[in-house]
């Protein structure tokens, strides 16, 4: 009950500014968070609400294609149809997977570790869910995916391998990216479909192989489903690098039937440029299944295979050199003034060195001998008295320069230097000096001494030439001038060991004679054969009769070598071959060497007879 008019008045007028204050605090507060949201933070905004209608999408680029010197794929890629899952348009998991489990088999395994990466990634980074599909299911998916929330179909690439086993050491192959590389900078490197190299070439020129990723944005509709693409902002994808190679496909390949069914390796080197025209290593492996995801079961097998074909023999296997390194023990012999060409050593099958006994490996011995019959019978008791005279550090500098002790990888990752022993090296490996008995084991490539294939092969082309080759992946251009310094040896030297090698495959006394004539008009050629032994044989056992090396468990058999090169006038290419535990290099290596040696002067021929066609016709 108010007292008067006035105070009543009076109270009213205070309520009707207090809840007109109020109003107007509400409003101006309202008027603040609309300026605020529409035009302070319209873009912010502005983006979510296209997002809400709008997707941007990684463009991955194709992979550079490598190729041989004639430009013939190597490595290429073809149509990989996949599934990708993107988190953020997902509402129930397990009802998706379901669904999908009824279009293709989902396993348990594929479906946790989706599970796994739907909780820890970002929603707005694609998932994979299936790769390599066939059209018919992949066809059927697209059909069906407004009841896919979240599955986007994609065709994507996968990498191919057209050779197969017969390049694996060498082009490598691709894989996910490890978890280590995966970096926040770099959007590429989470997309589930890219690939980087994870060996060989595709390893060490993964770079340039990449490519430029590019980017998309596309319209969807509200159950995700894509409408049209919008090109007016479509980055595009920048194809990989090309990457040339030296190698001669169709060499690559007939060298890998050649040594089909064996353990080992083979090498062959252009002796002008040092270009790689072939690089074998055998048993090999499928690089498609690893491009496409290799399975466990079957990765594991290769793992336990006693035949390594993972490992690149050619470049990372270490054996004796054998007789094949009998060329780098007379040139050095010669050059320090040691031995005359026409002296003449008796063998009588063995020399005796304190209470120890050499053998030769001609158990009557070769009689009186002279150095360049030395090398074509491969007599060991001549080249016992070489290596004495020498002494084992004399041979090692000579080896040296021979490219044993060099790591030739090629950049291919896994490669090996070999050993060349001396007296300084035994005294800091074991602690004991040099005993004279392995100087005579060294001279014939026995003993510490080891040696890669391509070391092999480095060898012979520069005997060839007396020029310090380096071999190399990359292809040479007719342009490019190579420059290749002297080896250091004299020509008389270098004479002496091209003449015996030419003995071993052209006079029927040589060891290698049955390999004579490389081609169909009887081109000449040289090599030298070589028998590696991996154990030491008993005097109980030659009294017994020393055992054939097909009567002995494979991995105590001798390894067989052969290395060589043709023409023997004008050399152009070199060769090594290696068979682990193969027996006689004159039976078991040389005869590859023979059939991969007449291919390359082949395919040589026909390319220049092609050459001077095309030039005659302009």
């Amino acid at each position: 009950m108010y007292n008067s008019d006035d105070e009543y008045n009076n109270r009213f007028t205070r309520r009707a500014l207090i809840f007109g204050g109020a109003g107007l605090l509400g409003f101006v507060g309202l008027s603040a968070r609309l300026y605020k949201l529409q035009v302070l933070d319209s873009d912010k905004y502005r983006g979510l609400a296209e997002e809400n209608q709008f997707n941007y999408r990684l463009l991955v680029p194709s992979r550079g294609q490598i190729v041989d010197r004639q430009g013939r794929v190597l490595a290429a890629n073809s149509d990989n149809f996949r599934l990708l899952l993107m988190p953020h348009q997902v509402g129930d998991l397990d009802v998706l997977l379901s669904r999908l489990s009824g279009f293709f088999e989902l396993s348990s395994s594929r479906q946790a570790q989706i599970r796994k990466d739907f909780a820890s990634r970002d929603p707005f980074s694609p998932i994979r869910v299936a790769e390599n599909m066939d059209w018919n299911t992949f066809a059927k998916i697209n059909m069906w995916l407004p009841d896919l929330p979240g599955i986007m179909p994609e065709v994507g690439e996968v990498r191919n391998y057209p050779l197969g086993e017969a390049q694996a050491h060498i082009i490598g192959y691709v894989g996910r990216v490890p978890p280590g590389q995966v970096v926040d900078n770099q959007p590429l490197l989470r997309h589930p479909g890219f690939r980087v190299g994870r060996t060989g070439v595709e390893r060490n020129f993964d770079l340039e192989l990449r490519g430029k990723p590019g980017a998309l944005k596309y319209e969807v509709n509200a159950l995700g489903r894509v409408i049209r693409e919008l090109p007016d902002v479509r980055t595009r994808a920048d194809t990989g690098k090309t990457i040339r190679l030296s190698l001669d496909r169709k060499l690559q390949n007939i060298a890998m039937q050649a040594l089909d069914g064996t353990s080992g390796a083979a090498c062959v080197l252009d002796v002008k440029t040092g270009e790689l025209m072939a690089l074998v290593s055998t048993p090999s492996f499928d690089p498609n299944k690893f491009a496409k995801g290799i399975s466990s079961k079957d990765y594991n097998a290769l793992l336990a295979d006693e035949y390594k074909p993972l490992f690149n023999k050619a470049i990372g296997g270490s054996y004796p050199p054998a007789s094949c390194f009998k060329m780098v023990v007379a040139m050095a012999a010669y050059d320090a003034g040691l031995v005359d060409p026409k002296e003449r050593i008796r063998c009588t099958g063995k020399i005796k060195l304190g209470d120890r006994v050499f053998h030769c490996w001609k158990r009557r011995g070769h009689g009186l001998i002279d150095l360049n019959s030395a090398i074509g019978v491969s007599c060991d008791t001549y080249f016992y008295e070489l290596a004495k005279r020498l002494g084992i550090d004399r041979i090692h500098e000579s080896a040296l320069k021979f490219g044993f002790g060099t790591n030739f990888d090629l950049d291919l990752g896994g490669g090996s230097s070999g050993l060349v022993p001396s007296q300084a090296w035994k005294r800091a490996r074991f602690d004991l000096p040099w005993a004279q008995g392995e100087t005579l084991i060294a001279g014939i490539g026995q003993g510490y001494l080891a040696a890669t294939p391509i070391q092999l092969a480095v060898m012979t082309a520069r005997i060839a030439t007396g020029k310090n080759v380096k071999p190399t992946l990359q292809y040479q251009s007719s342009q490019q001038v190579i420059v290749q310094n002297e080896l250091g040896f004299s020509n008389t030297a270098l004479a002496i060991a091209r003449n015996g090698m030419a003995s071993v495959v052209n006079k029927p006394w040589g060891t290698a004679y049955t390999a004579k004539g490389i081609d169909g008009n009887n081109t000449l050629w040289a090599g030298k054969t070589g028998t590696g032994q991996v154990r030491r044989i008993s005097q109980e056992e030659r009294d017994d009769k020393v055992r054939k090396n097909k009567d002995l468990p494979w991995k105590l058999r001798d390894h067989a070598l052969f290395v060589g090169y043709a023409p023997l006038d004008e050399p152009q290419f070199a060769i090594s071959v290696v068979i682990e535990h193969g027996g006689s290099g004159s039976a078991v290596a040389a005869p590859r060497a023979r059939k991969i040696l007449k291919y390359a002067l082949e395919q040589r021929a026909s390319l220049t007879d092609a050459e001077n066609k095309n030039g005659e016709m302009l």
